[in-house]
């Protein structure tokens, strides 16, 4: 089967070398057993090469089946592919057999295979050298006879220096590497891709067709798409359904491609927004604290080096709001009170509810550094502060209701 053909049979549209190349690799790996590594941005059409690379293979009668790895919890990952024996886990209530073991004799696609964590690919390293796992909860070997076709849109170089992926089973899968080009690298096919999508879409819909003019094909050539066929497609389906005028111009388009600055990241793994502003709040508030205290120190010492009292402060009301940072920052006196003396011989007392004392000598004082406890502590805080009104406190620490109500119920604060 030639190139032509293989494009026809799996609806490949584009003449680009980049894509013919890849073709061929896959038309030449097929017939063999080995493992397969296709890299390509997220949309590229990873999963149309492992289709390719099963269908012209001996495996073709054997069955198939395409595993979003990044799609499939951690703790569930293991059971998904290996399968699992009774009661191996909370809610194991039979004997469940994994891909690995349904796919014998067939092939199976892993894609986002850089998502998989360090223990299962441990485990997947071991089927790719010996054809043997263990199901979860078992001891006894299991045989299976599978291909394996992997997938990732990630640096896989880079997973390996961070110690995100086993070098070992990079070289392992990547015994054939296969890029598909992204969309802005073949960027003499994107019309032509971008006509068979219309003429699809207005075909199903029921609409009249859409025309193209000069400017409005310029604008998809030079756009980078991101999001590669899929994100060309989607456009093709808005325009279809959308558009009243039918000749499209590069106005036109324009309203429906995001600008370059605003394209959203393709993937997502890092906790959520809302723990992450949670928790730098956290540190800003520490080092803000840490600062306000090494300044007080300063100012401190200013005096004490002037005429050993508070004469030289001709603001006396810093004084006060000084005190009240020490209060705010949770740091209790207890000596003997600083008198201030104004100029008309007066007596002035910053803070009279407590007891504070300036010593010669530098003095360390023993913090906690636990931000569970410091976390703790802010809250209890903010709840005084606003007579426990929780929407009140919750936007006085820059965080939702609903962050404020469940931290409550972990620290256990009433």
């Amino acid at each position: 089967m030639d190139i032509q053909d293989i494009k026809n049979r799996f609806g490949i549209i584009g003449n680009s070398p980049l894509l013919n190349r890849a073709i061929d690799i896959a038309r030449q790996v097929a017939p063999t057993d080995i493992s397969v590594l296709i890299t390509g941005e997220s949309g590229s059409g990873k999963e149309v090469f492992s289709h390719i690379i099963h269908s012209l293979s001996a495996r073709k009668h054997g069955p198939f089946i395409a595993v979003n790895c990044g799609a499939i919890p951690e703790g569930t990952i293991d059971s998904e592919l290996f399968g699992h024996e009774k009661g191996s886990f909370t809610g194991a209530h039979e004997a469940r057999k994994g891909y690995f073991e349904v796919v014998d004799g067939g092939t199976i696609f892993l894609d986002e295979v850089a998502e998989l964590p360090l223990g299962t690919q441990a485990r997947l390293l071991r089927v790719l050298e010996t054809g043997e796992y263990l199901r979860v909860g078992s001891s006894k070997v299991q045989k299976t006879n599978v291909r394996v076709i992997a997938a990732t849109n990630v640096d896989v170089f880079d997973a390996v220096r961070n110690g995100k992926f086993r070098e070992d089973l990079y070289y392992r899968l990547n015994t054939v590497p296969l890029k598909i080009p992204a969309l802005r690298e073949r960027k003499e096919d994107i019309n032509l891709i971008f006509r068979k999508f219309i003429a699809d879409f207005t075909d199903k819909y029921r609409s009249p067709n859409v025309q193209l003019d000069e400017g409005a094909q310029q604008v998809l050539m030079n756009y980078s798409w991101p999001g590669n066929v899929r994100q060309l497609k989607n456009i093709a389906e808005q325009i279809a359904v959308l558009e009243k005028d039918r000749n499209i111009t590069a106005q036109a388009i324009m309203n429906y491609i995001p600008s370059e600055g605003s394209n959203l990241p393709m993937r997502i793994n890092q906790k959520s927004s809302e723990d992450i502003s949670e928790r730098d709040i956290l540190y800003k508030v520490l080092f803000d604290m840490k600062r306000d205290m090494v300044e007080l120190k300063k100012l401190v010492a200013e005096i004490i080096q002037h005429d050993g009292n508070a004469s030289a402060i001709a603001n006396p009301q810093l004084i006060n709001q000084l005190y009240r940072d020490i209060e705010i920052s949770g740091v209790e006196p207890s000596h003997p009170k600083l008198t201030i003396h104004q100029p008309n011989g007066a007596t002035a007392n910053p803070a009279p509810q407590h007891d504070y004392s300036i010593t010669h000598h530098d003095e360390e004082v023993e913090e906690s550094l636990s931000l569970i406890d410091r976390e703790s502590e802010l809250i209890k805080k903010a709840l005084k502060k606003h007579r426990g009104k929780r929407k009140l406190a919750a936007q006085e620490l820059g965080i939702s209701e609903r962050t404020l109500y469940r931290k409550i119920k972990e620290l256990n604060l009433n």
